[in-house]
């Protein structure tokens, strides 16, 4: 199972600590283009979470179209996470649909079938869907539209990291997914981390 590691912190010690690590990272509008395109050279960021739908949170990102048109321009193959699709950031991401990705907002199919747009990946949070036969609702209906998938979680800890693990090495297990092992979550960039991919978890329960 393929993992990439989100952080919040300096991605460049990732980068030197394990040089063939895969970066999920959360631009916000204090970010300079000259900093961008010193990450996009890197050749190691798979995912952009732009973070619209995180009204009143410390991590909410307000849209802006300038931030939309840059990471457009450097980042032309990474995916693009909770973009807004309305105004002027809409006119910009729009036409990205095909690597538009969604995820605070989707907590049943029906979230995904109700989106203004049709997205060519989808980020498969197992706890938002309260249960496991929506969540398989969910994965079924994204593999019949040819809607690409990868996990995340929300910084479950113990038997639920390994239990997101388990479902994204059975049904996208090359996706890039945000489940890296919590070793990634303590402590400073290091080397000796596990690396990916990760041989499937076994014999866990749900």
């Amino acid at each position: 199972m393929r993992f990439v590691v989100s952080t919040r912190g300096d991605a460049f010690a990732w980068l030197e600590a394990a040089p063939e690590l895969e970066l999920k990272l959360d631009p916000d509008n204090e970010w300079e283009r000259a900093f961008m395109e010193r990450l996009a050279t890197t050749g190691r960021v798979r995912v952009l979470d732009l973070k619209a739908y995180y009204r009143g949170t410390v991590v909410e990102v307000e849209p802006n179209p300038t931030l939309y048109r840059t990471v457009v321009d450097l980042f032309p193959q990474v995916v693009l996470e909770d973009a807004w699709l309305e105004g002027e950031c809409g006119e910009v991401i729009r036409p990205e649909a095909s690597r538009l990705s969604f995820d605070a907002p989707i907590h049943s199919v029906d979230d995904v079938r109700s989106l203004d747009v049709e997205p060519g990946w989808m980020n498969i949070k197992p706890s938002r869907f309260g249960t496991v036969a929506r969540l398989l609702e969910c994965i079924e209906y994204c593999d019949a539209r040819g809607i690409r998938m990868y996990g995340g979680g929300q910084f479950e800890l113990g038997v639920g990291r390994l239990q997101i693990q388990a479902l994204a090495s059975l049904f996208y297990p090359d996706g890039p997914n945000d489940v890296a092992p919590s070793d990634y979550n303590t402590g400073a960039p290091r080397p000796g981390l596990p690396e990916s991919p990760l041989p499937a978890p076994s014999g866990l329960g749900f």
